[in-house]
Protein backbone atom coordinates (compact mmCIF):
# COMPACT_ATOMS: atom_id res chain seq x y z
CA UNK A 1 0.00 0.00 0.00
CA UNK A 2 2.93 2.27 0.68
CA UNK A 3 4.63 1.99 -2.58
CA UNK A 4 1.02 2.66 -3.97
CA UNK A 5 0.66 5.90 -2.40
CA UNK A 6 4.55 6.32 -3.76
CA UNK A 7 3.37 6.27 -7.53
CA UNK A 8 -0.51 8.01 -6.98
CA UNK A 9 -2.02 10.54 -4.66
CA UNK A 10 -5.49 10.00 -4.67
CA UNK A 11 -6.04 12.64 -2.23
CA UNK A 12 -5.60 15.67 -4.61
CA UNK A 13 -8.58 17.47 -6.14
CA UNK A 14 -6.28 18.28 -9.10
CA UNK A 15 -6.60 14.25 -9.71
CA UNK A 16 -10.27 13.85 -9.82
CA UNK A 17 -11.12 17.19 -11.43
CA UNK A 18 -8.43 16.11 -14.79
CA UNK A 19 -10.29 12.50 -14.29
CA UNK A 20 -13.68 14.72 -13.93
CA UNK A 21 -12.76 17.44 -17.16
CA UNK A 22 -12.14 14.22 -19.50
CA UNK A 23 -14.99 12.50 -18.95
CA UNK A 24 -16.94 15.45 -19.40
CA UNK A 25 -15.52 16.47 -22.66
CA UNK A 26 -17.05 13.84 -25.49
CA UNK A 27 -20.28 13.09 -22.87
CA UNK A 28 -20.80 17.04 -23.64
CA UNK A 29 -20.13 17.66 -27.54
CA UNK A 30 -21.92 14.27 -28.11
CA UNK A 31 -25.17 15.61 -26.35
CA UNK A 32 -24.71 18.80 -28.13
CA UNK A 33 -24.50 17.52 -31.18
CA UNK A 34 -27.11 15.02 -30.89
CA UNK A 35 -29.63 17.40 -30.19
CA UNK A 36 -28.25 19.86 -32.73
CA UNK A 37 -29.48 17.05 -34.90
CA UNK A 38 -32.43 16.66 -33.92
CA UNK A 39 -33.55 19.80 -32.49
CA UNK A 40 -31.80 21.97 -34.49
CA UNK A 41 -30.87 24.32 -31.28
CA UNK A 42 -27.82 26.11 -32.48
CA UNK A 43 -28.67 26.43 -36.02
CA UNK A 44 -31.79 28.41 -34.76
CA UNK A 45 -29.77 30.13 -32.10
CA UNK A 46 -27.61 31.45 -35.04
CA UNK A 47 -30.65 32.52 -37.10
CA UNK A 48 -30.94 29.01 -39.08
CA UNK A 49 -26.95 29.85 -40.01
CA UNK A 50 -25.85 26.42 -39.44
CA UNK A 51 -22.06 27.26 -40.40
CA UNK A 52 -21.89 29.37 -37.61
CA UNK A 53 -23.36 27.10 -35.23
CA UNK A 54 -20.98 24.43 -36.01
CA UNK A 55 -18.30 26.81 -35.67
CA UNK A 56 -19.54 28.21 -32.41
CA UNK A 57 -19.74 24.19 -31.35
CA UNK A 58 -15.61 24.29 -32.57
CA UNK A 59 -14.75 26.96 -29.99
CA UNK A 60 -16.30 25.56 -27.34
CA UNK A 61 -15.10 21.76 -27.88
CA UNK A 62 -11.61 23.59 -28.49
CA UNK A 63 -11.57 25.52 -25.37
CA UNK A 64 -13.42 22.79 -23.16
CA UNK A 65 -10.08 20.62 -25.33
CA UNK A 66 -7.27 23.55 -23.11
CA UNK A 67 -8.61 23.45 -20.24
CA UNK A 68 -8.94 19.87 -20.09
CA UNK A 69 -5.40 19.95 -20.78
CA UNK A 70 -4.48 22.24 -18.38
CA UNK A 71 -6.20 20.11 -15.79
CA UNK A 72 -4.29 17.32 -16.37
CA UNK A 73 -0.80 19.23 -16.40
CA UNK A 74 -1.84 20.35 -12.91
CA UNK A 75 -3.13 16.93 -11.31
CA UNK A 76 0.54 15.77 -12.95
CA UNK A 77 2.47 18.05 -11.47
CA UNK A 78 1.00 17.50 -7.87
CA UNK A 79 1.87 14.17 -8.06
CA UNK A 80 4.64 11.89 -7.07
CA UNK A 81 7.55 12.09 -9.83
CA UNK A 82 9.07 8.69 -10.40
CA UNK A 83 11.81 7.48 -13.25
CA UNK A 84 9.89 5.76 -16.03
CA UNK A 85 12.00 5.49 -18.40
CA UNK A 86 16.17 5.22 -18.24
CA UNK A 87 17.95 8.44 -20.14
CA UNK A 88 18.24 9.51 -22.79
CA UNK A 89 14.53 7.50 -23.86
CA UNK A 90 13.56 9.32 -20.85
CA UNK A 91 13.23 13.02 -23.23
CA UNK A 92 13.05 10.73 -26.79
CA UNK A 93 10.44 8.34 -26.07
CA UNK A 94 8.16 11.14 -24.89
CA UNK A 95 8.85 13.66 -27.45
CA UNK A 96 8.27 10.90 -30.10
CA UNK A 97 5.16 10.02 -28.83
CA UNK A 98 3.84 13.15 -27.86
CA UNK A 99 5.26 14.20 -32.08
CA UNK A 100 3.38 11.37 -33.80
CA UNK A 101 0.32 12.59 -31.75
CA UNK A 102 0.10 15.93 -33.05
CA UNK A 103 0.78 14.63 -36.50
CA UNK A 104 -2.23 12.82 -36.22
CA UNK A 105 -4.22 14.95 -34.62
CA UNK A 106 -3.37 17.85 -37.10
CA UNK A 107 -3.43 16.13 -39.91
CA UNK A 108 -6.94 14.57 -39.03
CA UNK A 109 -7.96 18.02 -38.33
CA UNK A 110 -6.71 19.70 -41.80
CA UNK A 111 -8.11 16.16 -43.48
CA UNK A 112 -11.99 16.58 -42.47
CA UNK A 113 -11.78 20.26 -42.09
CA UNK A 114 -13.18 22.60 -39.18
CA UNK A 115 -16.99 21.19 -39.78
CA UNK A 116 -15.66 17.41 -40.63
CA UNK A 117 -13.93 18.02 -37.46
CA UNK A 118 -16.57 19.26 -34.81
CA UNK A 119 -19.72 17.11 -35.94
CA UNK A 120 -20.84 19.76 -38.74
CA UNK A 121 -22.31 16.34 -39.82
CA UNK A 122 -25.04 16.69 -37.20
CA UNK A 123 -25.49 20.34 -38.49
CA UNK A 124 -26.50 18.90 -42.00
CA UNK A 125 -23.09 20.11 -43.21
CA UNK A 126 -22.03 16.68 -44.71
CA UNK A 127 -18.70 15.74 -46.46
CA UNK A 128 -19.16 14.59 -50.35
CA UNK A 129 -17.24 11.64 -50.20
CA UNK A 130 -15.40 9.56 -46.97
CA UNK A 131 -11.76 10.36 -46.32
CA UNK A 132 -9.29 7.76 -47.33
CA UNK A 133 -5.94 9.77 -47.21
CA UNK A 134 -3.12 9.94 -44.30
CA UNK A 135 -3.93 9.34 -41.07
CA UNK A 136 -7.25 7.54 -41.98
CA UNK A 137 -5.77 5.20 -44.17
CA UNK A 138 -3.66 4.14 -41.36
CA UNK A 139 -5.94 4.54 -38.62
CA UNK A 140 -9.75 4.87 -37.92
CA UNK A 141 -9.83 6.61 -35.86
CA UNK A 142 -6.57 8.66 -35.93
CA UNK A 143 -7.82 11.62 -33.71
CA UNK A 144 -8.88 9.88 -30.69
CA UNK A 145 -5.26 7.57 -30.82
CA UNK A 146 -3.03 10.82 -31.29
CA UNK A 147 -4.73 12.72 -28.57
CA UNK A 148 -4.43 9.41 -26.29
CA UNK A 149 -0.63 9.24 -27.44
CA UNK A 150 0.00 12.82 -26.53
CA UNK A 151 -1.19 12.35 -22.68
CA UNK A 152 0.90 9.16 -22.16
CA UNK A 153 3.84 11.04 -23.66
CA UNK A 154 3.34 14.03 -20.95
CA UNK A 155 2.98 11.61 -18.26
CA UNK A 156 6.59 9.94 -19.09
CA UNK A 157 8.10 13.69 -19.92
CA UNK A 158 7.05 14.82 -16.40
CA UNK A 159 7.46 11.19 -15.21
CA UNK A 160 4.54 11.06 -13.08
CA UNK A 161 3.15 7.36 -13.01
CA UNK A 162 -0.54 8.44 -12.22
CA UNK A 163 -0.17 9.95 -15.80
CA UNK A 164 -0.49 6.89 -17.40
CA UNK A 165 -3.27 5.60 -15.27
CA UNK A 166 -5.01 9.19 -16.43
CA UNK A 167 -4.15 7.61 -20.18
CA UNK A 168 -5.95 4.60 -19.74
CA UNK A 169 -8.62 6.35 -18.35
CA UNK A 170 -8.95 8.42 -21.35
CA UNK A 171 -8.63 5.46 -23.89
CA UNK A 172 -11.77 4.02 -22.55
CA UNK A 173 -13.97 7.48 -22.28
CA UNK A 174 -12.88 7.52 -26.00
CA UNK A 175 -13.87 3.98 -26.65
CA UNK A 176 -17.30 4.06 -25.07
CA UNK A 177 -18.05 7.58 -26.73
CA UNK A 178 -16.37 6.23 -30.09
CA UNK A 179 -19.37 3.33 -29.72
CA UNK A 180 -22.05 6.36 -29.80
CA UNK A 181 -20.40 8.69 -32.00
CA UNK A 182 -19.57 6.14 -34.66
CA UNK A 183 -23.07 4.07 -35.36
CA UNK A 184 -25.20 7.61 -35.24
CA UNK A 185 -22.13 9.33 -37.86
CA UNK A 186 -23.14 6.01 -40.04
CA UNK A 187 -26.83 6.85 -39.51
CA UNK A 188 -26.83 10.09 -40.65
CA UNK A 189 -24.79 9.34 -43.74
CA UNK A 190 -27.21 6.29 -44.50
CA UNK A 191 -30.21 8.54 -44.25
CA UNK A 192 -28.76 10.98 -46.62
CA UNK A 193 -27.73 7.92 -48.90
CA UNK A 194 -31.24 6.77 -49.08
CA UNK A 195 -32.99 10.38 -49.48
CA UNK A 196 -30.94 10.35 -52.36
CA UNK A 197 -31.92 6.89 -54.33
CA UNK A 198 -35.48 8.21 -53.09
CA UNK A 199 -34.78 11.15 -55.00
CA UNK A 200 -33.50 9.54 -58.00
CA UNK A 201 -36.64 6.92 -57.58
CA UNK A 202 -39.07 10.37 -58.30
CA UNK A 203 -37.33 11.91 -61.34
Amino acid sequence: MDSLKGLADTSKTSFYLSLASIVFNPTAWNIVARDEYRNKTLTRLFGGNARRGCYFLALCIFSAGVLRDHLYQRALLEQPSVPLLPAPFSTIVPAALFLAGQILVLTSTWALGITGTYLGDYFGILMDHRVEGFPFNVLRDPMYVGSTMCFAATALWYERPVGLLITLHVYVVYLIALRFEGPFTDMIYSTRAAKARASKKDI
